[in-house]
C-alpha cells in the first residue's frame, strides 16, 4: 500500500462529506534544518506537522509561498513559541499525531531549560541558534526559488461548452463567486500556490484529470516537491461545476516520481494509473478511501510507460502509452498498444507496435485522456514536442484492431490567449481532460498551462552570462587602450622548467611545447604593442572615451543582471482568497486624441486581468475596426453628444462587475493596475484609484496630490484613474437626486470625478475611497497639447466651484482618509512624484 498520512480529523470529515482543507505548512514547528529531512520522513511513512497559515501572502511574481522560520523564545505561553511570516501572526492551529505532540512538548521544555538554567548565556547562545536556522532557511527559500526558475509557473484552468470542439475559458460564462470577490471567476482555477497554501509545498501543478461522481468532480493532478524536487499526485473537489475549488491535499505519495493520475472505474471501483516510468513499469492503484488513500492493485507492464491510458471500446480494453526504453529523436511520435478484456488481465501488444504517426508535426504522446463525441473515439495528444508541450492536438481514432490502428487529425482549436507572460497558459499547454457533465448539457474540461516557453530560465541566463563576458572582455580592451593594464605577457612563462626529467620522448615533447608557447606570447606581445597606452586619457578627447565607454559598460551590466536576476518579465494578477477575476477598462475620448487611444489600447489589452475595452467616443471621426491593435475585444461606444457624464453612462453590455475608469493620455505598468483590482477586489463598494486629492478649507478648496502627503491624507480620488462597481457607481450618477450635479457637470466641461466622489459620500458614513501608489505613470496629455487640464491653475480653481456647489447639494466629504493606513503598504505616503 502506498498512500500519503492524513490527519484523522480530516479522514473523518471527508467520510461526512466535508472535505477540509488541512492547515498549511507555511510554518514549520521544528528548524528550517529539519525541513528536508521531515519531508523524506514523511515519504516513508512518517509524520509531518501541519500548521495554519500565518506567513504573509506569496511574492507577486512567482505564485508561490516561501518558507519562513522565526523563533521566538516565551516561557509563558507554549502557543508562541515558534511563529512564521509577519512578527505578530495569530496563533498557530496545530494538527498532529501523539508523537508530533510530544515532539513539540519536549522541544519546548528544551528552550525553556536553556533559557531558565543558563541566564543570559543561554539566551545568547539560543539567539545565535536561532540566527543558524534562519539561514538555514535562507538557504531553503533559494533552492525553492531555484526549483521554480526550473518548473516555470504550470498551473489548471476550467473551460466549459457545448461540445468538446467549443470550449471556453471559465470566465466567458460569466460565473461570479462573491465570497472570493471574483466577478466573473476567472482561470486559473488551481495553483501551486492553492496546493501549498494546504499544508503540501508545491512549485507544479500539471496534467490534470477530472473524476466525476454525483454532483462532486474530482481534479487530481501532477504536484512537485519543491524541497525533494518529485512529482506526487494531488487532488482538489468543486461541488459548483468546477467554479470553485478546495484542496484535498497529496493523496498518493512514492518513493519515485509520479505524475500523469488517470482516474477510472471498472466494477464499481475506482482506479488510478499513474505514470511512474522512473521506476521502470505502469502500476494500477485502487481507491480504498476514495480520494484519499489508495492501495498498489497490480502492476500492469514492466515498461517504463509515459502519459499512458485506458479505454473500453468495442468490447475491449485497450492501454496506449509511449515505451521511453526505446530512446531516440522520434519516441514522442511513437506509441505503443496493448489490449486485454479487463484492465486486470494480461495485456497483449498489439502487432503494430511501435505505432509510428508520420505527420512532422504530428505528436502521437498522449495528452490526456480519450473521449467519445458523436459515436466516434477521439485520442488527445501533446503538439509540436511532447516533452514540454506547446499545444493541443486532437485525433479520430478510425480503426482500432488487435492487428490494426489508423488515426486521423482533427481541426481542434482553443482560443489561445495573446497576452504572452501576462496569461496564465500564454506560452505553452500540454494535456486536456474533457467529460460530459452529468446533465447531459455542457462539457467540462481542464487544461494545464504555463506562462514562459521552455528553457526560458536557461536563455536568460545564458544571455546574461554572455553580456558579463562582453563587458569583461571591453573593461580589459579599454584598460589596455588607457595604459592601465600592462598589455606584455612575461617571456618567462614559456622557459621550461628545470626540474628532472626522465625519457628523450618528453624532453623533446616539452621543448616543443615551450617553444609554441614562447611564440603564441611573443604574437600577443605584439598585438598588444599596437593598442597599449593608445589613448591619453588626461586630454578632453580621452576623457570622453572612457566616459562614453563608462556608459556602456553601465548599461551592458544592468542589463546583463536583468536577464539572470529579472525574472521572466511576466505581471502576474493578484488572486484573493485563491480566486482569479477579470475587468472591464473603459475609456472616454475623442477623434483629436486618437493616437494616445492606440497607444492605449495596445498596451493595456496584454494586462492578465484585463476582459474588454470599451471606448467611449464622444465628438468626431471613431477609428475604424481594426485601427486599434487589441488583444482582447474592443467595442466603440459612439455618444450622441460631448458631454463628461458620458463616462459613467449605464451600459448593459458590460460584462464584469469591476470597471477601470481610465484616461486614455495615463500610462502606467500593468502591475499597478493589478495591484489596484485586488483592493478593489477587498473593497467593492469604494472607488480605487491612483490619484488622491484633498478638499478642505472654508470655503472648500480643490488641493493636489503634493497637498495632500503634506497634509498626510485625501478624501478623493480622481476617477481618470480608479476601479468602481459600474452597477452601483453608475446607477448613483444617473440618479435623480444627481441630475443638478450632472447640469454643473456640463456647464464648467469639468468635475465629473468630483461628483461621483460626493455621491459616494453621501451614502455612507465610512471611508468610500482608496489609494494605490502606482510605481511609476506618464501623463502623455502633457505631449498631446489637447487635456482640458492645461492650465494647471484656472483648472484647480474650476474644481473649487465645484466643490462649492456640490457641498451645498449633498454636504461634505468623508473624513481624511491617511495614507499608509491600509496595511499593505501600497498606500505609502513616502513616495515623491
Amino acid at each position: 500500500m502506498a498512500s500519503s498520512p492524513r490527519p484523522a480529523a480530516t479522514a473523518a470529515a471527508h467520510r461526512r462529506g466535508l472535505i477540509q482543507r488541512p492547515p498549511s505548512a507555511r510554518a514549520y514547528l521544528s528548524a528550517a534544518a529539519a525541513v528536508v529531512p521531515a519531508q523524506r520522513a514523511e515519504r516513508r511513512g512518517g509524520a509531518l506537522t501541519r500548521v495554519a497559515n500565518t506567513g504573509p501572502p506569496p511574492l507577486h511574481g512567482s505564485s508561490r509561498s516561501r518558507y519562513v522560520v522565526a523563533v521566538e523564545v516565551n516561557t509563558s505561553s507554549p502557543a508562541a513559541l515558534v511563529t512564521g511570516g509577519s512578527s505578530s501572526p495569530p496563533p498557530a492551529t496545530v494538527e498532529e499525531d501523539e508523537a508530533g505532540e510530544e515532539r513539540i512538548r519536549r522541544r519546548h521544555r528544551h528552550l525553556l531549560s536553556t533559557v531558565e538554567g543558563h541566564g543570559e548565556r543561554g539566551k545568547y547562545e539560543e539567539e545565535k541558534r536561532i540566527e543558524r536556522m534562519n539561514g538555514e532557511a535562507a538557504r531553503v527559500n533559494n533552492e525553492f526559488d531555484l526549483y521554480v526558475k526550473l518548473d516555470g509557473s504550470w498551473s489548471a484552468g476550467v473551460f466549459l461548452g457545448d461540445s468538446p470542439f467549443s470550449l471556453e475559458p471559465i470566465e466567458h460564462w460569466g460565473i461570479s463567486k462573491a465570497d472570493g470577490a471574483a466577478w466573473p471567476v476567472a482561470n486559473p482555477v488551481v495553483t501551486c500556490a492553492d496546493v501549498e497554501e494546504a499544508g503540501f509545498p508545491s512549485s507544479f501543478v500539471a496534467k490534470p484529470f477530472l473524476f466525476l461522481q454525483g454532483d462532486a468532480i474530482y481534479m487530481f493532478f501532477e504536484t512537485k516537491n519543491p524541497i525533494t524536487s518529485q512529482g506526487d499526485i494531488a487532488a482538489a473537489v468543486s461541488e459548483d461545476a468546477g467554479v470553485t475549488w478546495q484542496q484535498v491535499g497529496v493523496v498518493l505519495d512514492e518513493e519515485w516520481h509520479l505524475s500523469y493520475p488517470y482516474v477510472f472505474t471498472y466494477k464499481n471501483k475506482v482506479y488510478m494509473m499513474p505514470e511512474s516510468s522512473k521506476n521502470g513499469d505502469i502500476r494500477l492503484y485502487r481507491a480504498l478511501d476514495f480520494p484519499l488513500k489508495w492501495e498498489l492493485e497490480k502492476v500492469l507492464l514492466e515498461k517504463p510507460l509515459v502519459d499512458s491510458v485506458i479505454i473500453n471500446f468495442q468490447g475491449s480494453y485497450w492501454l496506449l502509452g509511449t515505451d521511453l526504453s526505446s530512446y531516440g529523436a522520434k519516441q514522442n511520435r511513437e506509441i505503443s498498444i496493448w489490449y486485454s478484456n479487463s484492465p486486470l488481465s494480461p495485456w497483449i501488444p498489439h502487432k503494430q507496435n511501435l505505432i509510428h504517426n508520420t505527420g512532422k508535426m504530428l505528436s502521437t504522446r498522449n495528452g490526456g485522456r480519450p473521449f467519445i463525441y458523436n459515436g466516434n473515439l477521439y485520442r488527445v495528444g501533446k503538439g509540436q514536442g511532447g516533452g514540454s508541450g506547446h499545444g493541443i492536438q486532437v485525433f479520430k481514432i478510425e480503426i482500432l484492431k488487435s492487428n490494426e490502428y489508423k488515426e486521423v487529425e482533427v481541426p481542434f482549436v482553443i482560443n489561445k490567449q495573446l497576452k504572452g507572460r501576462n496569461a496564465w497558459n500564454g506560452a505553452r499547454s500540454h494535456h486536456l481532460d474533457v467529460q460530459q457533465l452529468p446533465s447531459g448539457k455542457l462539457w467540462i474540461g481542464v487544461m494545464d498551462g504555463d506562462r514562459v516557453p521552455s528553457g526560458d530560465s536557461v536563455h536568460r541566463l545564458t544571455i546574461g552570462y554572455m553580456i558579463y563576458g562582453v563587458v569583461l572582455v571591453l573593461v580589459l580592451v579599454t584598460g589596455g587602450l588607457i595604459g592601465t593594464i600592462n598589455c606584455s605577457l612575461p617571456l618567462r612563462w614559456s622557459l621550461p622548467h628545470t626540474e628532472k626529467r626522465s625519457g628523450l620522448f618528453n624532453v623533446e615533447q616539452r621543448f616543443f611545447l615551450y617553444h609554441k608557447l614562447s611564440s603564441l606570447i611573443s604574437n600577443l606581445n605584439k598585438l598588444g604593442s599596437l593598442i597599449c597606452g593608445r589613448i591619453n586619457y588626461r586630454t578632453w578627447k580621452g576623457r570622453v572615451y572612457v566616459v562614453v565607454v563608462m556608459l556602456i559598460l553601465v548599461v551592458l551590466t544592468c542589463v546583463g543582471t536583468h536577464y539572470i536576476y529579472g525574472g521572466n518579465g511576466a505581471e502576474e494578477p493578484y488572486p484573493i482568497k485563491g480566486k482569479y477575476s477579470q475587468f472591464t477598462l473603459l475609456t472616454m475620448t475623442y477623434d483629436a486624441r486618437l493616437w494616445n487611444l492606440k497607444m492605449f489600447v495596445e498596451h493595456y489589452s496584454k494586462c492578465a486581468s484585463v476582459r474588454d475595452i470599451v471606448v467611449v467616443w464622444n465628438k468626431g471621426q471613431p477609428p475604424a475596426q481594426g485601427e486599434l491593435k487589441s488583444v482582447v475585444p474592443v467595442r466603440t461606444r459612439v455618444e450622441d453628444r460631448n458631454s463628461l457624464n458620458n463616462r459613467f453612462n449605464i451600459d448593459s453590455e458590460i460584462k464584469t462587475k469591476a470597471v477601470m475608469e481610465l484616461d486614455d493620455d495615463i500610462m502606467m505598468t500593468c502591475d499597478d493596475l493589478e495591484r489596484g483590482f485586488k483592493v478593489w477586489r477587498e473593497h467593492p463598494d469604494r472607488i480605487i484609484g491612483y490619484y488622491p486629492r484633498l478638499s478642505e478649507g472654508s470655503p472648500l478648496e480643490y488641493r493636489n496630490e503634493r497637498y495632500a502627503r503634506q497634509q498626510g491624507g485625501y478624501n478623493m480620488v480622481l476617477t481618470g484613474a480608479a476601479f468602481m462597481d459600474h452597477g452601483l457607481a453608475f446607477k448613483k450618477y444617473w440618479s435623480k437626486e444627481a441630475e443638478v450635479g450632472r447640469q454643473i457637470v456640463d456647464s464648467f466641461f469639468n468635475c465629473e470625478d468630483i461628483l461621483l466622489n460626493f455621491l459616494f459620500a453621501n451614502a455612507s458614513l465610512t471611508s468610500t475611497v482608496e489609494y494605490v501608489k502606482p510605481a511609476w505613470a506618464i501623463d502623455m496629455s502633457k505631449f498631446s497639447g489637447v487635456a482640458i487640464s492645461r492650465n494647471t491653475q484656472a483648472h484647480y480653481h474650476v474644481r473649487s466651484k465645484c466643490l462649492a456647489k456640490f457641498s451645498e447639494i449633498y454636504g461634505n466629504l468623508t473624513a481624511k482618509r491617511f495614507f499608509n493606513s491600509r496595511g499593505d503598504g501600497w498606500d505609502d505616503k513616502a513616495v515623491k512624484r
